[in-house]
This record gives C-alpha cells, sequence and structure tokens, in this order.
C-alpha cells in the first residue's frame, strides 16, 4: 500500500511540474521584453504568421513562456473561412508550428 501511495504522490508531482513549465505572460510584461528587444514586435510576428496564409486576419494572439523559450501563438482566419493555429519562436521569429485547427 505503501508503494502505491508513494507511486500516485510521484505521478502527481511530475504532473504538476509539467504543467508550471509553460506561463502566460501579461502585455506589461510582454512589452518589457519587447522593448528590451528580447523578443520581435507583435507587428513583425503578425506580418510573418499572415505570410504563411496569405489574406488571413488576426482572430487571437498568446505570448508564453516555455521552458525558458518565449512563444507566441497567433489564431488566424484565412479567406476560406478556415482556421489556423500557429506558434512562433518570438526572439526570432522562426515557424515552430502551423497546423489547420478543427
Amino acid at each position: 500500500m505503501k508503494k502505491l501511495s508513494a507511486s500516485l504522490t510521484l505521478a502527481a508531482l511530475v504532473s504538476v511540474a509539467g504543467l508550471a513549465q509553460a506561463r502566460d505572460l501579461g502585455p506589461d510584461e510582454a512589452l518589457k521584453l519587447r522593448d528590451a528587444g528580447t523578443i520581435q514586435s507583435f507587428e513583425k510576428l503578425n506580418a510573418l504568421a499572415i505570410a504563411k496564409h496569405p489574406g488571413a486576419s488576426v482572430n487571437e494572439t498568446e505570448l508564453e513562456e516555455e521552458y525558458g523559450r518565449y512563444i507566441y501563438q497567433v489564431e488566424l482566419r484565412d479567406p476560406q473561412n478556415l482556421q489556423w493555429d500557429l506558434e512562433l519562436d518570438a526572439a526570432s521569429g522562426q515557424i515552430l508550428k502551423d497546423h489547420q485547427d478543427d
């Protein structure tokens, strides 16, 4: 019984630690990072995302810190009314993920 309890406790701790690796950044912190040159401007990041889907419009954006890396998430809607979710490295502008949302 003690082994089962210890295993469950360990599993819970690992789950919580995994969740703590990503955190949303508020507008003030995001602007400070942009002004310091740590991340690219939001306009440039949006333009890079739209370049992958010409004619699309930005519906939603979010900046997160994941494992010490700043990730800019962009939700687009294209002219065919399809929704796309992209993730960009906020420092370099490199597109990390680009997939159609269901």
